[in-house]
């Protein structure tokens, strides 16, 4: 936590507004010092994130209207790899949490829990745990989440600029599009594109938004129950 000069900062990133007031409140109940910022989406939060005064933690709903699955918590793992980041999600899968983790969350808390578990949780973070839930029983990683964590290594070797420009690729933009977009000229984007491909490892653009497609998951989430 920081000092009592320069109060923490938490971000609360769902789309729910009744929610955020109860993550919130949960907030408060754990550390009544700390200001809370709500974010209703990815973009909205990767703003917020941008001010020059830091977040102490994000507490990030799987379930957002700009994004799939997980590629909301890959948006702000890859892009801020201090910031830790709690999901607060009504996906309770074994198969989702084992995921949630190994792509570096900081916890994950049932949207069912109490509030005062959420609070619990929400400090056990801040003292440096992983939190999950009682219930669940870590499952052993199997070969293809094992290659979508090196995957995840691999994005968090990528610039802010390179990041956007392989979101552009997902897209389908065309190199000339990518230029327009940032303002840039088509020979800075060739050696962007050249250096995504060298850091993920593949070996074509059209390689490279598919390695990194899988790791939204988004087959986990079909048919559950969530918010």
């Amino acid at each position: 936590m920081t000092t009592a000069n320069d109060r923490a900062r938490f971000l609360i990133i769902d789309d729910h507004p009744l929610f955020r007031e109860a993550l919130h409140s949960a907030v408060q109940m754990a550390y009544p010092e700390v200001d809370t910022v709500e974010a209703r989406s990815i973009t909205e939060a990767l703003e917020l994130l941008a001010d020059a005064k830091p977040f102490d933690l994000a507490l990030l709903d799987l379930s957002m209207p700009d994004v799939h699955g997980f590629e909301g918590l890959l948006q702000l793992r890859t892009r801020y790899p201090r910031l830790p980041v709690v999901i607060v999600s009504g996906y309770e899968e074994p198969k989702i949490i084992s995921e949630a983790l190994s792509y570096g969350a900081a916890g994950f808390i049932p949207k069912s829990a109490r509030k005062s578990d959420l609070a619990n949780a929400i400090r056990s973070v801040m003292e440096g745990a992983i939190y999950v839930p009682e219930t669940y029983e870590g499952q052993p990683p199997d070969a293809d989440s094992t290659d979508r964590a090196e995957m995840v290594q691999r994005l968090s070797t990528l610039t802010p600029q390179q990041l956007r420009v392989l979101q552009m690729l997902r897209q389908g933009l065309l190199n000339k599009q990518i230029a327009y977009e940032l303002q840039v000229g088509e020979t800075t984007v060739k050696a962007h594109v050249s250096e995504i491909l060298r850091k993920l490892n593949v070996y074509s653009r059209t390689q490279a938004v598919i390695e990194v497609s899988k790791l939204d998951n988004a087959e986990l989430f079909r048919d559950q129950a969530g918010f």
